[in-house]
This record gives structure tokens, sequence and C-alpha cells, in this order.
């Protein structure tokens, strides 16, 4: 039974290790994508999110053929070559018509949240001008001097005293200092 338990937690650590050697990257359509394997060599390094400890998998060293022309040792350049990383084209993967248009959506986007934002701002401004407008015009009402009605709670048509007239003037004058901004 014990050895049971034992070798269900070695099955258990052996996924976990498996699990821990993934690569995560942003592909060409700004897809996150999952794998096992490095990405290809067109996705470029700072789109790569996570990669397994040992880094992006040693590209095989070419070598060099002997003097009969059988195939030898790697030379020396293939050795200086694998144990550097191998050079990314990031220049032409920046340069390629994918982020190009990547680039030309976020403007596009960014132009559309600018033109709704304004937008919303040209309204905010409109219903704050027409506000403006018919405040003004029951102040200019208010100071006439006629009497002026306002229905009540039961919607039946009172005329104000002096102390309404002042209290809905000092209320004109709030909007108008507030709405009518120059």
């Amino acid at each position: 039974m014990k050895t049971h338990k034992l070798l269900l937690l070695a099955i258990a650590c052996t996924w976990a290790v498996g699990a821990a050697a993934q690569w995560q990257w942003i592909d060409k359509d700004g897809r996150k994508v999952f794998s096992d394997r490095p990405p290809p060599q067109e996705i470029p390094d700072k789109s790569i999110l996570k990669q397994p400890s040992g880094g992006r998998a040693a590209v095989a060293a070419p070598v060099a053929p002997s003097a009969d022309g059988a195939p030898g040792a790697p030379s020396a350049a293939a050795d200086a070559a694998s144990s550097a990383p191998a050079p990314r084209a990031t220049a032409s993967a920046a340069a390629s018509g994918k982020d190009k248009a990547l680039e030309e959506k976020k403007a596009q986007t960014e132009a559309a949240d600018a033109a709704k934002k304004k937008a919303e701002e040209d309204k905010v401004a409109k219903i704050k001008a027409d506000n403006c407008n018919r405040a003004r015009q029951a102040r200019a009402a208010f100071e006439t001097g006629r009497p002026i009605t306002q229905p009540n709670a039961q919607g039946e048509r009172i005329f104000l005293d002096e102390a309404g007239r002042a209290a809905e003037t000092k209320r004109l004058d709030g909007i108008i200092a507030s709405d009518c901004k120059r």
C-alpha cells in the first residue's frame, strides 16, 4: 500500500515538472499562446511572456566537413554559434505588415475613443448651454415684477410670495453661475 502512494506521488511530481516547462507568448494576432515548445522564430523576444529556465532551444550547430569530405566535428564558428543564443530578427518582425496593421488598428481605436469623448463633452456643453438659456429667461421673468405661479405638491398653481421668489431667484442664480461659464 505504501509503494502505491509513493508511485502516485512520483507521478504527480512529474506532471508538475512538465507544467513548469511551459512557453507563453503573444502571437501575431494578439492571442496568448501556451505551449511546451518554443515559439516560432518570427515571434519577437518582447512578445515572449514566459519560458522554461533553459531558454530557447539551441540551434543545431553546422558540422564542417573534414579534409576527406566526410562530416567531421563542428567548426569553431559553429561552437561559438551554438553557445550564443540565436539572433532574432526583431527589426524585420517589427517592420512586417502584421505589426503595422496592429498599430493602425490601435491608432483607429484611440481616435474613435477620442471622438467619443469629444462627442460626450459637446453633448454636456449643449445641455449646459440650454440650462443657462432657460435659467436666464426665468431670471428675466422674475425681474419684471409680475406675479409668478408654480405648481405645488397637489399640482395646483399657486402664486409665489416674496420668500418663494427669493428662494427661486437664488436657485436660478446658482444654475446661471454653474452652467453659464464664460
